[in-house]
C-alpha cells in the first residue's frame, strides 16, 4: 500500500468512517463486554442490558457490515452463532419488561423466529433462516444446539463470551459438556434417562444411538451410572422433559 493510500485508510479508521469488517474482520470486543457485564450463570440481566442498548445496537450494526463469505469456515460458524444470539437478545430487550416469554412476540399466525428481523449480508432474514437454513445444514454439528440461545429457561444457558473462529472447537465442546452434565436439563433416574426436548425436536442432528452419544459427553457419577447400566445390558429408556419457555431473566 502506498504512503498516500495508507494515510487515507488510517484517517478513515481514526474518524470511525472505515468499516470495521474491512479493517479487521469480525470484532467481538463490544459483545464480549456486554456478555461479561450482563450474563451470569447463563441468565441475562435484561434490565441492565436494556440500559446498555446502544452497545448492543452498535455490535449488530457491525455484524450487518460483515461479509460472511469472506470468512473462514470456523469464523463463519462463530459469526452466525453470535449473530443469532445477539439479535435474540435485542429482540427481548425491545420488548422488556412487558413479556414473560419470547413466545409472547410475533403475530397470530407467526412466531418471532419467522420474522425477517436479522440484517445479514445486505438482506433481512429470520432467526429460523439462520438456524435451519444456514447453521444446521451447512455446518452439520449437533453441538450448535448448545450454543444457540432462545432466551428461555430450558434453553442451553447463554455462553458468557462470544464464539470465536479460532476457538470454536473448544467452545462447542465446553457448552455441550456443560449442558449434558447439568441435571436441570438431563438426568438418570430409576433406569430412565430424562433429557431435554432438544434431543427430540432435533433428533435428526444427533446419532441414532443417543445413549452412546451421552456416554461420550457425560462425566463423573452421571457417566459411571450410565456405563454401569449399559455394561449390565440394561440400556436406559429415554423420556423428554417439559420445556420451560419463561424468560431466562436473572431479575425474575
Amino acid at each position: 500500500m502506498c504512503i498516500k493510500k495508507a494515510r487515507h485508510v488510517w484517517l478513515l479508521f481514526f474518524f470511525g468512517l472505515w468499516p470495521l469488517s474491512a479493517w479487521a474482520g469480525v470484532d467481538n470486543a463490544l459483545y464480549a463486554e456486554l456478555l461479561a457485564n450482563h450474563v451470569h450463570g447463563g441468565l441475562v440481566d435484561y434490565a441492565g442490558l436494556k440500559a446498555d442498548r446502544a452497545g448492543l445496537d452498535a455490535y449488530l450494526d457491525h455484524l450487518a457490515e460483515v461479509r460472511p463469505g469472506e470468512l473462514s469456515r470456523d469464523e463463519q460458524m462463530a459469526f452466525y452463532i453470535n449473530l443469532y444470539n445477539a439479535r435474540t437478545l435485542q429482540l427481548v430487550v425491545d420488548n422488556y419488561p412487558e413479556i414473560e416469554t419470547i413466545k409472547d412476540l410475533g403475530g397470530l399466525f407467526s412466531s418471532p423466529w419467522k420474522e425477517d428481523i436479522v440484517r445479514l449480508d445486505g438482506k433481512l432474514v429470520s432467526l429460523d433462516h439462520l438456524e435451519h437454513d444456514i447453521i444446521r445444514p451447512v455446518f452439520q454439528d449437533e453441538r450448535v444446539h448448545f450454543a444457540l440461545n432462545c432466551s428461555a429457561r430450558s434453553c442451553p444457558p447463554l455462553f458468557d463470551r462470544p464464539f470465536e473462529g479460532r476457538r470454536i472447537e473448544v467452545q462447542l465442546e465446553r457448552v455441550a459438556r456443560a449442558f449434558v452434565n447439568d441435571s436441570e436439563f438431563n438426568r438418570l433416574d430409576g433406569g430412565t434417562l430424562y433429557v431435554s426436548r432438544i434431543f427430540k425436536w432435533f433428533s435428526r442432528d444427533f446419532p441414532p444411538d443417543l445413549i452412546g452419544w451421552f456416554l461420550d459427553y457425560a462425566s463423573g457419577d452421571f457417566r459411571k451410572e450410565l456405563e454401569e447400566l449399559v455394561r449390565n445390558g440394561d440400556r436406559p429408556g429415554i423420556r423428554y422433559l417439559d420445556y420451560d419457555w419463561s424468560l431466562n431473566d436473572a431479575g425474575r
